[in-house]
């Protein structure tokens, strides 16, 4: 089998692989707004209400949930991408210029991740194709 076969071969799951990708991304950081609001999953320190940190809870919360269901998918991951550039700089890299050390490698992938979205879209298995079908439909 030569390489072009191979590759093309793989390239056609490569839509349902960033609609796969996209919704385990958005669950995750589904995840991370939770803790800060709900306190689940379990965790020794959540914000008060209405300061910069419980205010990302609620970006990531919303955002993920658009995010996972695909749902106004770009406008949502600009949203959380600025968030997680945003609490990057103000939050991680102030303790080291290393993201391994400051603990602020998560919240780069999480930007760059969303920020591709906002570019590339939510991919095939979504709330925001299913719609843009139904729309090509009516017309």
């Amino acid at each position: 089998m030569s390489q072009t076969t191979s590759e093309n071969g793989l390239s056609s799951y490569a839509p349902t692989i960033l609609s796969i990708a996209r919704i385990i991304v958005g669950l995750i950081f589904i995840e991370h707004g939770t803790q800060k609001l709900l306190g689940f999953p379990t965790t020794d320190h959540m914000p008060p209400a209405f300061t910069l940190m419980w205010f990302g809870g609620i970006i990531e919360t919303v955002g993920g949930f658009f995010i996972a269901l695909g749902l106004f998918t770009k406008p949502a991951a600009f949203i959380a991408s600025g968030e997680m550039a945003f609490a990057y700089f103000m939050f991680h890299s102030p303790r080291s210029f290393f993201p391994a050390l400051n603990q602020g490698d998560a919240a780069i992938l999480y930007c760059f991740f969303f920020l591709y979205l906002v570019f590339r879209g939510p991919g095939p298995l979504s709330l925001d194709a299913l719609l843009t079908a139904k729309k090509a439909d009516r017309h």
